[in-house]
């Protein structure tokens, strides 16, 4: 079960939730504390935004303890918004592409989950992926594949741009049909350079736990807390949203007002899936 955080707001340096906190996230990749792998060694990713509308990104396999260049980045690199990663594989190889945050045009994404039977599964959920998008595809991940069906219901290509929580959750719904009986479990963060939306869902399982601190200068999203103040800190509620849109006040949203409902009758569900 992988680590991440996900940060939005005033110009910082990385470092100040990447590297230096006390339950930082390089911390979490030797001993997490809220994870059933208790270290998360499997590469390490940074993603963020800059002067360029594409995001920079710096992926590593080897574990994001061990590498010497990550502190020197953490501490030059500034950013409003960046994400950060460490993996703990769940059956496909350690490799640099298969590494999160994955990227596509302006969109930055990366995921703590898992879909049950997956060499099952694959080829169904790469028919989500648009032709136009699929050359993208460079790994064997799951969560890549996910992020490039969930940009073809509406974030990229041909076609009307949809609202983002909506698009996700349209692909969640063809997702966990998909499943079937099997567990799916989708704790992600997804950003365009402007605003971060962050996602804590599961059918047939248990949701990844997921947290959050929002002050003046920004909100930080986390697997789990920073710190050992978690009074601080607040749960984002299992099939919630949190939307983070840029000078505009933090919100929690069930998905279930996105359509997210089990019951094939409702008629937002329906539009999702039209």
């Amino acid at each position: 079960m992988c680590r991440w955080i996900a940060y939005a707001g005033r110009t910082i340096p990385l470092e100040h939730y990447v590297t230096e906190p006390s339950h930082s996230l390089v911390s979490q990749s030797i001993q997490a504390l809220e994870s059933t792998a208790a270290t998360n060694g499997d590469g390490f990713g940074l993603g963020w935004y800059g002067d360029h509308p594409e995001p920079g990104r710096y992926r590593e396999v080897q574990p994001a303890w061990s590498d010497d260049n990550l502190r020197y980045l953490c501490r030059h690199l500034h950013s409003h918004l960046f994400f950060a990663h460490v993996r703990a594989a769940t059956g496909t190889p350690i490799t640099r592409p298969n590494c999160h945050p994955f990227a596509c045009g302006p969109w930055l994404f990366m995921h703590n989950g898992y879909i049950g039977d997956w060499s099952r599964l694959r080829r169904p959920v790469e028919a989500m992926i648009p032709d136009e998008l699929y050359p993208s595809r460079a790994g064997t991940t799951d969560s890549e594949a996910i992020f490039l069906g969930l940009l073809g219901c509406g974030l990229m290509g041909a076609g009307p741009r949809r609202d983002p929580v909506e698009a996700t959750a349209r692909a969640l719904v063809r997702l966990t049909e998909l499943a079937g009986e099997h567990p799916f479990r989708f704790t992600a963060a997804l950003a365009d350079g402007r605003d971060l939306y962050a996602f804590r869902y599961a059918a047939n399982d248990k949701a990844n736990s997921l947290y959050y601190r929002a002050s003046d200068g920004g909100v930080v999203v986390a697997s789990e807390p920073l710190d050992r103040d978690h009074g601080t800190w607040t749960s984002v509620s299992e099939n919630s949203v949190l939307i983070a849109r840029r000078n505009q006040p933090v919100e929690i949203l069930p998905l279930a007002s996105f359509g997210l409902r089990d019951t094939a009758s409702d008629d937002r569900l329906r539009r999702l899936r039209a």
